[in-house]
């Protein structure tokens, strides 16, 4: 997702430079915008008033920011830090911590909308952070954002990020269960939709997924694997602070089921497949 994410800060005529893990990637995204790429992380940061990270998980968040590399190494005092990775709200607050003691501004801005978000340069992105440092990033974050919110506290963007995670989990087993329901009836699933999606029951996953699902069609968007990360995350939150998320813990189950099927990387709407 940072390749195209990238792309709109170099078409909005901010000076851009990237670093990528896969040296080729980077290579590629220079030539496509005419940017610079850097060997590390750190190198990367240097002069930067602003730095953006989007990656996998907590650790891969610790490698690129906190690294002997990483981002903090190098960045310079009264710059911003914006992680864009789905992570944890308490690895949120680890590094905004470490920032502070640098006197850089950290905002956790975890992103929804997937891959076709950041390309068409339409994302959904919850931020936490100091008001103030928002302020400061926002006009650059809608670079590639159709929807930017400020949350309340570091940790906060994250937190919300997870709330996304688990009404889409519902919402697309739902999803599922109508549309396996629908075929079981002998109904016509297009037919169906054309109703119900002028309803109550509409969604973003009925609009853009229904199709996909009923000729079990996987092969792109948010993989399972990723999914299953980000559900962990909001289920080792709840344990924390209480929350009872017992359809969650379900689907997640059941995206297990789907990896046992061979969709690792299959689309979330992959669910339908374990009903088949």
């Amino acid at each position: 997702m940072g390749y195209p994410m990238a792309g709109y800060l170099a078409k909005r005529a901010h000076d851009v430079t990237v670093y990528n893990r896969t040296s080729a990637k980077a290579a590629a995204w220079c030539a496509e915008f005419n940017g610079q790429s850097a060997a590390t992380p750190a190198a990367a940061a240097v002069d930067a008033e602003i730095v953006f990270s989007c990656v996998g998980d907590d650790n891969d968040v610790r490698d690129v920011l906190l690294g002997d590399q990483g981002v903090l190494a190098s960045v310079a005092a009264n710059s911003i830090v914006v992680d864009h990775t789905t992570a944890s709200a308490q690895v949120a607050r680890e590094i905004a911590a470490v920032a502070e003691s640098k006197s850089v501004g950290f905002l956790d801005g975890p992103v929804s909308g997937g891959q076709a978000g950041a390309e068409s340069g339409q994302l959904t992105v919850m931020v936490g952070g100091d008001a103030d440092v928002f302020e400061r990033a926002a006009p650059v974050i809608r670079s590639y954002a159709k929807s930017l919110t400020h949350i309340g506290p570091v940790g906060t963007g994250q937190l919300a990020k997870m709330v996304n995670q688990i009404c889409i989990a519902g919402v697309v087993q739902g999803l599922a269960e109508g549309l396996h329901f629908a075929r079981q009836a002998g109904l016509d699933p297009a037919v169906v939709i054309e109703s119900i999606s002028k309803g109550a029951a509409q969604s973003w996953q009925m609009e853009n997924r229904w199709e996909s699902m009923v000729n079990s069609d996987f092969d792109f968007g948010f993989a399972v694997d990723w999914m299953r990360k980000d559900l962990a995350i909001a289920l080792r939150e709840a344990e924390q602070n209480g929350a009872t998320l017992e359809m969650t813990r379900l689907i997640d189950q059941y995206y297990a089921e789907v990896q046992d099927l061979g969709g690792n990387r299959w689309d979330t709407s992959s669910l339908i497949a374990r009903l088949k």
